[in-house]
């Protein structure tokens, strides 16, 4: 088992979402046997952590999707370590970038992991 770096990307939606894009970048680590299942553990804990908070005015927190991964040494896993919260004037083209990075995070992930069980 290893300890990996994850960035989980979501996009936060405030009432009737009528404002400039915004994205929230948390660093979490994750601990798992290959890159392949840390993606996918990164990915799972991202689609559970979507809430609405209905305190103020409603918020929306959607999950995008896992745009980084880097092997680490050890740590807690599933802490997070770091979040950033973005204003984006194309809400749509940062999503597509986000999602773009995801695929190739899984291919390689894929790649890596038929390798070591070829």
């Amino acid at each position: 088992m290893k300890w990996y770096l994850s960035k989980l990307v979501f996009q936060v939606i405030c009432g009737d979402g009528e404002h400039a894009a915004q994205f929230d970048e948390q660093l979490r680590l994750i601990f798992a046997e290959d890159e392949l299942h840390a993606f996918q553990k990164a990915r799972s804990m991202g689609e559970r952590e979507c809430m609405k908070d209905g305190l103020i005015k409603q918020v929306e927190w959607k999950f995008i999707d896992v745009s980084e991964l880097h092997l680490l040494s050890e740590f807690i896993d599933g802490a997070e370590i770091y979040s950033k919260i973005r204003e984006e004037e194309n809400a749509d083209l940062y999503i597509r970038n986000t999602q773009k990075r995801a695929v190739q995070l899984l291919q390689i992930g894929l790649h890596n992991f038929t390798a070591i069980n070829n």
